[in-house]
């Protein structure tokens, strides 16, 4: 049958659903929301009636009123109703101690259907085992889910914890343009044609980062921005096409005075919005220090398991693999899996396996016994050789040793991965703890094989540490950069540096860059210009918003805490994003259709 839909006529809502204590027994009320869950006991109908703000049981008694019984007995999941009636306390037995409105009913003698809806292609519930593309393809329900709405208030939580915290240290929040020149290093820029400039384009920015420095020339001394970023890159796990940053640059400042500005954002969040406290202040490695002790540059630091060198093990040895590597320029180093000697050959060969898809040649291993050391490759190493490894790797009896042998960039690779997986098979993350890191003094630049040329390692404008400006010329992989990354439980959730404040140096830098003089102009001779102009030193930091909120929600994926995300191939599956468009619209635009 038919429901009729009727209007809101003169009603207002007096509350939300989620309000409704026992102290407001006896009240009459009006609420508005959609259907959740409809029970039928005896005649006696139930209703679950949801809005963002919780959940109140609603009864429809067909001996309190007939007429509201007789519609309500039409109700379906997300029809959309307003209800009213009188408070009363849920009778004995009935309490839900899991709602804050669980004391307490409406029993409704008047109800308004003003909206009906199909049965919906998921439940409405947390606990749902519904694939991601159907989730996305109807987000509008999907945000209708309790947790979501949770992860989209706490997201507005931040927002205003990270604009007050910014506005008590004399910060001024500046909105930077989003058509802007394309100026592609790295990433993709997002293009945008100009129908008043034929043939001509605007890029979508995929970070303000030449506009903040400019303010700083400016005198604007301390930005920020909570600001949406865009870049087009390769299809990545977990990555947005469009994706929210907390944007920081100070004038006059250290990478001391970036990092406490930092930190204090950090722990103001934490502490604010989960009462978590944070270390003050937090710990800091270099870039050199993380890759050789842990083989990465974002360690998580809630566990030990760290990477030692077993160069004299393996030299004092007779196993011609590690000398080869060795003679080559490459590294022998290892994992002390503690306790793990009575590993299975078949667990071993997994983690082999785990190995070998990370691109090394092999996992070679060593179970250290009661009896010494026990592998095929034992024989190999004669007493003075065993002995090093065994002091090398702070090993004892029940511990198996696991080495990667190969090129340095290999090794920490295979052996930081190996490390993260180990922590997880052997539960050596402690639950509910969260462990920041600065990362500090990150290679300027690193060669691209491919291009035959070195690339900013961050990006062209980190200024190199000032005692390293002479190996610019003379050996430039070995300069360092004042950049900066926060580290947090293993993820980077903010990166920065100390900019280039000096014309000539920025130069120099784009010059290594294999930027010519005339592309360097082209591409961003308005920067060069301003630093004419009386530039001051300057820095800042900038936080993946999306990456920090997901974190403080416990969800694994930034797709989570974003209204209307984009799936991992960069595609809106709600509105059907990237779409055609008409020929005339091309046209208009100067460009000729396929």
């Amino acid at each position: 049958m038919e429901v009729p839909i009727e209007g809101l006529g003169d009603w207002e809502r007096t509350h939300d659903c989620g309000t409704l204590t026992a102290d407001s027994i006896g009240q009459r009320v009006l609420l508005m929301g959609w259907v959740w869950r409809r029970r039928d006991h005896g005649g006696v109908v139930f209703i679950d009636l949801r809005d963002r703000y919780g959940i109140t049981q609603v009864v429809f008694n067909p001996q309190h009123d007939l007429a509201a019984h007789q519609k309500a007995d039409q109700l379906r999941s997300e029809y959309v109703i307003a209800v009213q009636g009188e408070v009363e306390a849920r009778p004995e037995g009935m309490v839900n101690p899991k709602l804050p409105t669980g004391e307490i009913e409406v029993n409704c003698d008047q109800l308004r259907v003003l909206n009906v809806s199909p049965t919906p292609p998921f439940l409405i519930e947390d606990d749902i085992d519904a694939g991601e593309e159907i989730r996305l393809k109807y987000r509008y329900l999907d945000l209708r889910r309790p947790r979501i709405q949770a992860n989209l208030q706490l997201r507005h939580r931040a927002y205003q914890i990270v604009r007050n915290t910014l506005d008590k240290q004399n910060f001024i929040e500046v909105e930077t343009p989003f058509l802007t020149k394309s100026t592609p290093e790295g990433a993709r820029d997002y293009l945008v044609p100009s129908r008043v400039h034929p043939g001509q384009f605007f890029a979508l920015p995929q970070s303000p980062q030449t506009y903040k420095q400019l303010l700083m020339i400016s005198g604007y001394d301390r930005y920020f921005q909570i600001v949406k970023c865009f870049r087009d890159e390769d299809l990545r796990a977990d990555r947005q096409p469009e994706f929210t940053q907390i944007d920081i640059e100070m004038a006059f400042v250290r990478e001391d005075h970036v990092m406490g500005v930092a930190e204090r954002l950090t722990r103001a969040l934490f502490s604010g919005l989960n009462q978590i406290e944070l270390p003050d202040p937090f710990p800091h490695l270099s870039y050199a220090e993380a890759m050789d002790r842990f083989g990465s540059d974002k360690p998580d630091m809630r566990f030990a398991l760290e990477l030692k060198d077993a160069t004299q093990g393996a030299r004092a040895s007779e196993f011609k693999v590690f000398h080869n590597i060795l003679d080559s320029g490459g590294q022998v180093k290892g994992i002390n899996a503690k306790g793990c000697s009575n590993f299975s050959r078949s667990q071993i060969d997994d983690l082999i396996a785990f190995a070998q898809e990370l691109g090394a040649k092999g996992l070679s291993w060593i179970k250290h016994t009661d009896n010494g050391l026990e592998s095929s490759i034992a024989k190999f190493f004669p007493a003075p050789a065993q002995a090093l490894l065994i002091e090398a790797l702070a090993s004892e009896p029940g511990d198996l040793l696991l080495f990667v042998a190969d090129q340095p960039a290999m090794v920490a690779r295979v052996l930081g991965a190996l490390r993260l997986e180990l922590a997880q098979r052997l539960d050596l993350i402690p639950a509910d703890s969260w462990a920041p890191l600065w990362v500090t003094e990150f290679p300027l630049v690193e060669r691209d094989e491919e291009a035959g040329r070195f690339a900013a390692m961050h990006h062209p404008f980190t200024s190199p540490l000032e005692e390293d400006l002479p190996l610019l010329d003379s050996d430039p992989g070995a300069v360092r950069a004042r950049a900066y990354d926060l580290v947090l439980n293993g993820n980077e959730i903010a990166g920065g540096s100390i900019r280039i404040f000096q014309r000539p140096i920025q130069a120099r830098v784009f010059e290594l860059l294999a930027l010519s003089p005339e592309e360097a102009e082209a591409k961003f001779g308005f920067l060069l210009g301003a630093l004419e102009y009386g530039a001051p030193p300057h820095g800042g930091i900038a936080f993946g918003f999306d990456r920090l909120i997901a974190l403080l929600a416990g969800e694994n994926s930034i797709r989570e805490v974003i209204a209307f995300p984009k799936t991992n191939r960069a595609v809106g599956l709600l509105e059907n994003s990237p779409s055609d468009v008409e020929i005339e619209q091309l046209r208009e635009l100067g460009i000729r259709p396929a």
